[in-house]
């Protein structure tokens, strides 16, 4: 009797239902921007550069909480695809900053689409009412959480 009430209980917290939907969510999407040639982590990426800045190899590990070798391996892929231009720094030549190319803008919009479509999809079930109320709620929820 207690294992039928801690299975309920477990699927009645929102960390567990997050974590079970957030796996099958990265699973979607990670399949779609799979025909593009490319990882979820090479998107977060592209989505990181997109403010119009040039931003150093380190600056973005930072931001993303990541080891700047992750962002080195990423980088040279997003490289050899087009997506991203390595440039030094002028006033500092040991920084190298790295830009979106167009080839990187139009990825970026092709990982977007993949988002929106895998949303669609997860969603299906819910009232237009209910997902903005979902998507501004998870919003809320992330823009509080504190790096560790």
């Amino acid at each position: 009797m207690s294992d039928v009430k801690g299975a309920a209980a477990l699927r009645a917290t929102l960390v567990f239902n997050l974590g079970t939907l957030g796996a099958l969510a990265a699973d979607r999407f990670a399949g779609r921007v799979e025909a593009l040639g490319l990882k979820p982590k090479h998107a977060g990426l592209l989505a990181a550069l997109d403010g119009g800045s040039a931003a150093s190899q380190q600056e973005l590990a930072t931001r993303l909480g990541v080891a700047p070798s992750l962002i080195v391996a990423l980088a040279d892929q997003l490289q050899e695809l087009g997506a991203v231009e390595r440039v030094r720094d002028p006033e500092d030549r040991r920084r190298q900053v790295l830009t979106l190319t167009a080839e990187g803008r139009r990825l970026l919009d092709r990982c977007a689409e993949a988002a929106e479509a895998a949303d669609a999809e997860l969603t299906a079930g819910l009232t237009t009412a209910q997902r903005t109320a979902l998507t501004r709620g998870l919003r809320t929820l992330g823009d509080r959480q504190v790096p560790h």
